[in-house]
């Protein structure tokens, strides 16, 4: 007899404040912050020397030694030391990724619960030398005599050997960089500086809004004495947005994209409980709401493609699966990687001709009612450390839809590398 599929439960979910790079969380590490949520977690749920099915947790930019990360901050976290630990990492899509991989193993029965998150910084990032320096040092470290060590130390040696190569942020295989991507899109779909300076806006006041009336008092864990993220500018106005330069097309003209309308370099970790209604209940938890559907999709950017369109392909083959309509979630959770992009999506579902052409669809899937967009703000706001989105996304979302009592949530989340995750929450 076939197995029916179990429903996957989102029991909660905590995070520490997100913060600009070299702020902060400058000296704190993957490890360090990756640490501090799991615990937290692991706090509130009551979850100490309890062993999980598993701990599925990412990160993008991360030093070699943090192989295995998630389980080596799982034996950091209060859970028992046998709860199993997987390190994975899809861009900004990371942590929803993992909630996937988590809610499929519950669905399917191999475990009952598990966690789900993602911690990253672009403060600590790993700094490596030349190769030409490596191999030098590995020649030095395979030679037995110190004179032939020494050899093989100064042989053909130059200074410029000693000179340090950073994490790049562009696509490998266009050498344009994520924005530089962003302002191709922007352009294509003819998205102004002023629309996208407004979306920025209104994620700040939204933000703002939400932290005043209390809504993140059980989501956000202080943390190094930060209690908000601290790059939320409740003051910030449309003047104030529209005195800054482009900060990726800067000699055209036509740049549209500034530090104000994008996503900034940040640090920060997330985490969510996911679970069967069967262990929520045993252990006295409630779920909030339900991990019901999920898509992944990728385009063709080397060629042509938007970078960051992937999202508008895998939710209509997303929606057609749940057989649900654009229109029919109360809660659209879209991340702000840049205004443009959010911005670009939404024109891109509106578009007859994209839908038709690219979709596969008869017609457009249409608009979207923009009060039920980003509602308590997004990344514009809050800060993007990429493998974090995903998890803050989805305990947002999974608390709005309990506060609700009822209804239906839609994340979109788009990557690097020309992919999108999506998912849909609910709440009967």
């Amino acid at each position: 007899m076939e197995q029916v599929p179990r429903r996957v439960g989102i029991v909660g979910g905590v995070r520490i404040p997100f913060c600009r790079n070299n702020t902060a969380y400058a000296e704190v590490g993957n490890f360090g912050m990756a640490v501090k949520v799991l615990g937290a977690l692991v706090e509130r749920f009551g979850l100490h020397g309890q062993e999980l099915g598993e701990v599925a947790f990412g990160a993008v930019i991360k030093h070699a030694s943090d192989w295995n990360l998630a389980r080596e901050a799982t034996l950091s976290s209060g859970l028992a030391p046998t709860t199993p630990g997987i390190t994975t990492a899809r861009a900004c899509g990371t942590s929803l990724d993992n909630a996937i991989l988590i809610g499929n193993k519950i669905a399917q029965g191999q475990i009952e619960v598990g966690i789900a998150g993602g911690s990253d910084t672009t403060s600590d990032v790993p700094i490596v030398y030349s190769r030409a320096l490596q191999q030098r040092l590995l020649a030095v470290n395979r030679a037995r005599k110190p004179l032939d060590k020494l050899k093989a130390a100064l042989r053909g040696f130059s200074l410029g050997q000693l000179k340090p190569s950073f994490p790049g942020v562009a696509e490998p295989r266009t050498g344009k960089s994520m924005g530089d991507h962003c302002e191709l899109m922007a352009r294509q779909w003819q998205v102004s500086r002023e629309d996208q300076d407004r979306l920025a806006l209104t994620s700040h006041h939204k933000l703002a809004a939400a932290y005043e009336r209390g809504f993140f008092k059980d989501l956000v864990v202080p943390f190094r004495g930060v209690e908000r993220d601290n790059i939320l500018r409740p003051d910030t106005t449309m003047e104030k947005l529209a005195s800054l330069k482009p900060a990726f097309d800067r000699s055209s003209g036509k740049g549209t994209l500034t530090a104000g309308n994008s996503t900034a370099l940040s640090d920060g970790a997330a985490a969510v409980l996911l679970a069967s209604d069967e262990w929520a209940a045993a252990h006295g938890l409630k779920v909030q709401a339900y991990l019901s559907h999920a898509r992944v999709a990728a385009v063709d950017f080397v060629h042509g493609e938007g970078l960051l369109m992937a999202p508008t392909i895998a939710v209509p083959r997303m929606l057609a699966e749940a057989g649900l309509k654009l229109q029919d979630f109360d809660f659209y959770e879209i991340h702000e990687a840049f205004a443009a992009q959010v911005l670009c999506t939404l024109r891109a579902w509106e578009s007859a001709d994209y839908c038709r052409e690219r979709l596969g669809l008869a017609e457009p899937l249409g608009s979207i009612d923009p009060a039920r967009l980003n509602v308590n703000g997004s990344s514009l706001a809050v800060g993007h450390p990429f493998a974090a989105t995903g998890a803050r996304i989805l305990a947002t979302l999974a608390k709005m839809l309990e506060d609700r009592g009822t209804g239906r949530g839609l994340v979109s989340i788009c990557t690097a590398g020309g992919m999108g995750v999506t998912a849909i929450l609910q709440r009967p």
